[in-house]
């Protein structure tokens, strides 16, 4: 069975580039310019950001579940991304390129299973883990820094259609 990564709807976004620098900061937010920090990856677009850009670095609950499990961390959000839309099967080469941990949940949001290795790896647990009922989606994190990167689910589920926002009750 294959699957699909989902990137963050380029919406949940949009309003916070207007914001004052003030205003960013009193949601946990700042902007940061991609010359100062390497390896910038925009969770919209699935690519990394590039000199002269405008990326926001913000606080993002990517496992909104009423579990142990649920957790935010930072992400980077580049200003004026195209929204990424994978086919299925596809991993991105921000997410490939890189040591990546991934968790396996079932439903309720609770994690089944887990591992870390290199990105190129990523399509083969994916398409592994997924071959199991328990396993309602995962998401992928940038190991060295921990940051989420994006969800993964079962092609051909509901949400897995392009233009389908990324989180649900269970995330």
């Amino acid at each position: 069975m294959t699957f699909r990564i989902l990137a963050l709807p380029r919406s949940e976004f949009e309003g916070l580039f207007a914001l004052s620098d003030e205003a960013l900061a009193a949601q946990r937010a700042r902007r940061m310019d991609p010359d100062a920090v390497a390896g910038m990856p925009c969770r919209v677009s699935l690519e990394d950001a590039v000199a002269g850009e405008t990326v926001l670095l913000l606080n993002y609950t990517h496992l909104d579940t009423d579990t142990p499990y649920r957790a935010s961390h930072a992400i980077c959000v580049r200003e004026h991304a195209a929204q990424a839309e994978p086919d299925p099967g596809d991993v991105p080469f921000a997410i490939r390129r890189r040591l990546i941990s991934a968790r396996l949940f079932d439903a309720p949001g609770n994690i089944v299973g887990s591992d870390v290795f290199e990105g190129t790896e990523l399509a083969s647990f994916l398409a592994e883990g997924f071959q199991r009922e328990d396993v309602a989606y995962a998401h992928i994190h940038y190991a060295r820094n921990g940051c989420f990167a994006a969800k993964a689910v079962r092609a051909g589920s509901a949400c897995a259609r392009p233009g389908n926002a990324i989180k649900s009750e269970n995330n």
